[in-house]
C-alpha cells in the first residue's frame, strides 16, 4: 500500500477492531458514529451483504461505479449529486474485514476527491445485537478548488454521515 501524507500505508480508520484508539492524525477530523440496527441472524446476514455491496452509500443517495463485493485494492468512483451538480469522489478501498462478528470496509480518497482521508462502514454484532459504525478522517483536499470549500464540505459530511447511520435499517 502506498504512504498518503498523514495517514500511513493502514487503514487509519481501524476497521478491524471494536474500538478505535483515541490517538490523532494532526490536520485531520475525527468522526465515530455508531447506531444499534436490531437484533437476530437474518438482520445480521443482511446487513452484512448490504455493506459488503455498498448499499450504504446507494441509500445514502450516491452512486458507485462498481457494486461489486468490496475488496481490498478495489479502485472506483463514488458520484454525489449535490443541487444538480455531480461531483465525483475517486477512493481505493484499503481494508477490508470479514469475520463471523465484523464486517466493513475502509476507502481512502484519492486525488480528485474533495476532501483528504478516509472513511469506515463496519456491521458488527455484540451478542445477538447488530450494530453499524461509521469512522471517518477528513482534511481539506491538498490542492484544488475544494480545497477552498471545505467548511461546506464538512456540513455536507454530516448530512451524509445521518443518511449512512439510517441506510442498513
Amino acid at each position: 500500500m502506498t504512504r498518503v501524507p498523514g495517514l500511513g500505508a493502514d487503514a487509519a480508520t481501524c476497521p478491524e477492531i471494536a474500538i478505535w484508539p483515541a490517538a490523532r492524525v494532526p490536520g485531520f477530523r475525527r468522526a465515530d458514529v455508531t447506531t444499534r440496527l436490531g437484533t437476530g441472524d437474518d438482520l445480521w446476514r443482511r446487513a452484512s451483504r448490504d455493506v459488503r455491496r455498498w448499499v450504504v452509500k446507494t441509500r445514502s443517495g450516491f452512486t458507485v461505479d462498481d457494486d461489486s463485493p468490496v475488496r481490498a485494492g478495489m479502485r472506483l468512483t463514488i458520484t454525489a449529486r449535490v443541487l444538480g451538480i455531480r461531483v465525483h469522489e475517486p477512493v481505493r478501498v484499503v481494508a477490508v474485514v470479514d469475520t463471523p462478528t465484523r464486517v466493513g470496509f475502509a476507502y481512502r480518497a484519492l486525488p480528485g476527491h474533495p476532501v483528504h482521508g478516509e472513511e469506515a462502514f463496519v456491521v458488527h454484532r455484540r451478542g445477538d445485537e447488530v450494530v453499524f459504525t461509521v469512522r471517518s478522517l477528513t482534511a481539506p483536499a491538498p490542492s484544488g478548488r475544494w480545497r477552498w470549500v471545505f467548511p461546506l464540505l464538512r456540513v455536507a459530511q454530516v448530512v451524509a454521515r445521518r443518511r449512512y447511520l439510517r441506510a442498513l435499517r
